[in-house]
């Protein structure tokens, strides 16, 4: 299971007010806390138009100073931001995220066809609205992979978001999810499947719980990737948790070494 630590994001407001005080302090033990817990990627979003490529640039070489090997996933609106923020990371990240929308793909795709290494977050949404079935989704989906194919781009460095929607308002929500998931890896499944974690339990209470059951569940229906928490012990329990389930953690090793560590359980 691929982690991608959402901490820093301006739309939380703890790092709202660090990024409009400049408070190196806070986002640098932010960083270094989720590259602790397991972090793959760390993705990095200003939330602030019009200072986003100059805060993005700010986070990156602060971070890097402190972690050398850290990558990136390079989360704004505008796709010459992350086309801008690239050439300034020492390794290869993600570019989160392209869609059908607007000039994302002629923007990004020659520069991801260029920079090899790099991921790509791919959202299943074309422009006309938010996806209502799976069908949709899929239809988005294949036009991707041969818009990625056009570039030379291999399907084995795309991270497709099927979209999940709250539970609160959109009771097919999940069943979407996986429905697409499971249909993305049988037509390929060389490709990955990633989303979010919090978008489906928003406006029910005790939202963890919700968060927690849609991480498991999606994992079982193909999501290898997550953009999530890393320093919430409960999600981080449950990604183990699922992974030895799923057979993918032998005699569950990884499992049993993470709760030596204290990386989730009760804390010692």
């Amino acid at each position: 299971m691929l982690i991608i630590g959402e901490k820093l994001n301006g739309a939380i407001p703890s790092v709202a007010q660090a990024i409009r005080d400049r408070d190196e302090g806070f986002i640098r033990d932010l960083a270094t806390r989720q590259l602790d817990s397991r972090a793959d990627y760390l993705d990095i979003c200003s939330g602030v138009p019009g200072q986003d490529a100059e805060i993005l640039r700010w986070m990156i070489e602060m971070i890097q100073a402190d972690h050398p090997d850290v990558r990136f996933s390079l989360d704004s609106p505008d796709p010459e931001v992350i086309r801008s923020c690239m050439e300034l990371c020492k390794n290869p990240g993600m570019i989160n995220s392209v869609s059908l929308e607007g000039k994302k793909i002629e923007l990004l795709f020659p520069v991801a066809a260029e920079q090899k290494g790099w991921k790509i977050i791919a959202l299943l949404l074309d422009g006309t609205g938010m996806p209502t079935t799976v069908e949709k989704r899929m239809e988005t989906c294949r036009t991707i992979l041969d818009r990625a194919a056009e570039y030379g781009i291999p399907a084995g460095r795309l991270y497709f978001d099927p979209l999940v929607f709250s539970l609160a308002t959109t009771p097919e929500g999940f069943l979407n999810f996986v429905g697409a998931a499971r249909q993305i890896r049988a037509e390929t499944p060389e490709a990955h499947i990633v989303s979010g974690l919090s978008n489906i339990s928003f406006g029910l209470p005790y939202r963890k719980a919700v968060n927690q059951a849609f991480l498991i569940g999606a994992m079982m229906n193909g999501m290898d990737s997550a953009i999530m928490d890393p320093l919430n012990r409960d999600l981080l329990a449950g990604v183990y948790a699922a992974e030895a389930l799923l057979g993918l953690d032998e005699y569950c090793m990884e499992y049993l070494t993470a709760y030596r560590e204290d990386l989730f359980g009760p804390k010692k």
